[in-house]
């Protein structure tokens, strides 16, 4: 179910409910959270499961449960699915129709559109691919107040345009893994400099949108600050990736770093948007 995936998909769906004008019951709470577990780790159980003949593969996925015969193919797509089902139920008992239906769609998007047709066919995959990822504020947002509006969206927004220098920076790092199991990442289709300078381009973009919370009237200046620190240290990271060399048949460790620090800026983002919430209620 890739928990520590996972965890990043939680919280920031956890902020979306928190962030939401209104309230629900505790219960509510904890049945929403459990659903939208639920539903990722199903999402990845299948994934898995049809990536089985490149994971086993790719060092970075190699021990994973199905390629070292933990779990079968077919007990991870049973697996899989009975839990996307149930993660389905729950949250229409405990929330409503459209958290329902966001949670559906993002299922169905990471699995067919990503899993089953981009991430081995285009280079933008992740690009695209990301929306799966930057859905659950807005689910989170829903599962309380049945509406999606500005601050839900611009929760999408930060996440949707994190993901590619978060994901890219991993593929600078593991350049050769892509290219082993042919999987169209931007670095082996295009060049590792060109990824570099693409990671800067999006890092200044995700900056931007980091400051459109601050136009909802429920976030203000402690967000502010801490935004702007976790912002300049992601810019000069990004720029310091940029200017690395590159030395053959040998990793970028600076992208590995990038990877983690992307981790640490988005949880650390989201976490301010949840503590200029609370302090100001």
């Amino acid at each position: 179910m890739k928990p520590r995936v996972m965890i990043l998909v939680i919280f920031t769906a956890f902020v979306g409910m928190m962030l939401a004008p209104e309230t629900i019951s505790p219960i509510n709470y904890f049945f929403v959270l459990l659903s939208i577990t639920l539903g990722a780790g199903s999402s990845a159980a299948i994934n898995m499961w049809f990536d089985e003949d490149i994971d086993k593969t790719m060092e970075r996925t190699k021990t994973r449960p199905i390629p070292l015969g933990i779990i079968s193919k077919s007990e991870a797509l049973v697996f899989g699915l009975l839990t996307g089902i149930l993660s389905l139920f729950i949250m229409y008992y405990y929330s409503n129709t459209l958290a329902t239906g966001l949670l559906l769609f993002t299922i169905l998007f990471y699995i067919v559109i990503y899993t089953f047709w981009l991430k081995r066919t285009t280079s933008l995959n992740i690009v695209i691919g990301g929306a799966a990822g930057a859905i659950p504020p807005i689910i989170g947002w829903a599962s309380v107040i049945p509406e999606i509006s500005y601050l839900a969206i611009m929760m999408f927004l930060i996440i949707f345009f994190w993901t590619p220098p978060h994901f890219w920076a991993l593929s600078v790092y593991r350049f050769n893994d892509y290219e082993k199991v042919k999987v169209p990442m931007l670095p082996n289709v295009k060049s590792i400099q060109d990824t570099k300078n693409q990671i800067v381009y999006y890092t200044i973009i995700l900056i931007i949108l980091s400051y459109t919370p601050l136009y909802s009237n429920l976030i203000s200046y402690i967000y502010l600050f801490i935004a702007s620190i976790l912002n300049l240290v992601l810019i000069i990271n990004a720029f310091k990736l940029k200017n690395t060399k590159e030395i053959e048949n040998k990793p970028n460790t600076e992208g590995l770093r990038f990877f983690a620090l992307t981790i640490f800026y988005l949880f650390s983002l989201f976490g301010a948007l949840l503590i200029d919430n609370l302090i100001l209620l």
